[in-house]
């Protein structure tokens, strides 16, 4: 299938590995010129690298800027001043019980996972807009609908990302313009491939063990049974993004194997 992708030029935030690697790599590979994003620029260039090596003739360039503050995102949008598309993907996590949570925490979770989105978007959807054609694609997760009691102020700021992107598809009636979100499930990016190999080590258990007891006991909900893979959740961001996809707006679509019972 031709997605109709070539020469759109697509920023993925935070895509040096996991989730938005995958995503900036199939973007490439499908025709597109794409702009990699993260903190380090050792990172970034390697990122770069790989995604070329994948396919030779990608158009892929990298900028280094912590799209977590202010500063960040203007370094980056004098740099990139305009794309088709834009994946809102830059994302942070970590286990913490409630009442550890300080305000500090809080700020810090909703600049990267909430003001990022806000910030990019501000600047490039109008321009989306006045050209008549653009996609937004917000990375939430279905901690966004099932709140884990071990992260809350993780699973808020996904379902910030759901309301937030909902607002701006409004904005987009009657134009070729969409926005949506996809929801994640438990996938295996770098941290959870972390998570997973230090939890085997301290249980004395293999890797394949710990995954199976997570999905019986922490996501028993799940129908895939095992933490999905990246490229299969950047197979669903890449086709939202693409002209055949003009009918999809406002959506939140989720690759969460199953985890989520609702049927809406």
């Amino acid at each position: 299938m031709d997605l109709q992708l070539t020469d759109k030029k697509v920023l993925v935030s935070g895509s040096t590995a996991g989730i938005g690697f995958a995503i900036a790599s199939l973007f490439a590979q499908e025709g597109a010129s794409v702009v990699v994003n993260g903190r380090s620029p050792g990172r970034v260039e390697e990122a770069v690298r790989r995604i070329q090596s994948q396919k030779k003739d990608a158009t892929v360039t990298g900028v280094a800027a912590d799209l977590g503050t202010k500063e960040g995102v203007d370094q980056l949008t004098r740099k990139i001043p305009a794309v088709d598309i834009l994946v809102n993907n830059l994302g942070i996590f970590e286990a913490k019980e409630f009442a550890e949570i300080t305000d500090e925490d809080w700020d810090r979770f909703f600049e990267v996972n909430v003001l990022s989105g806000v910030r990019l978007s501000r600047l490039f959807l109008p321009k989306m807009m006045q050209k008549n054609w653009g996609r937004i694609v917000f990375i939430s997760s279905e901690s966004g609908i099932n709140i884990p009691v071990e992260m809350i102020h993780y699973g808020v700021t996904k379902t910030a990302q759901l309301a937030l992107a909902r607002g701006l598809a409004e904005m987009t009636a009657g134009t070729k313009v969409t926005v949506n979100s996809v929801l994640p499930g438990p996938t295996r990016s770098e941290g959870v491939e972390q998570f997973v190999k230090d939890l085997a080590k301290t249980q004395g258990a293999d890797e394949k063990k710990v995954e199976t007891e997570f999905f019986r006991t922490v996501r028993p909900s799940s129908l895939l049974k095992r933490f999905a893979t990246p490229e299969e959740v950047a197979a669903m961001v890449v086709f939202v993004c693409s002209p055949l996809a003009s009918a999809t707006n406002g959506a939140a679509l989720r690759v969460d194997g199953g985890v989520v019972r609702s049927v809406v």
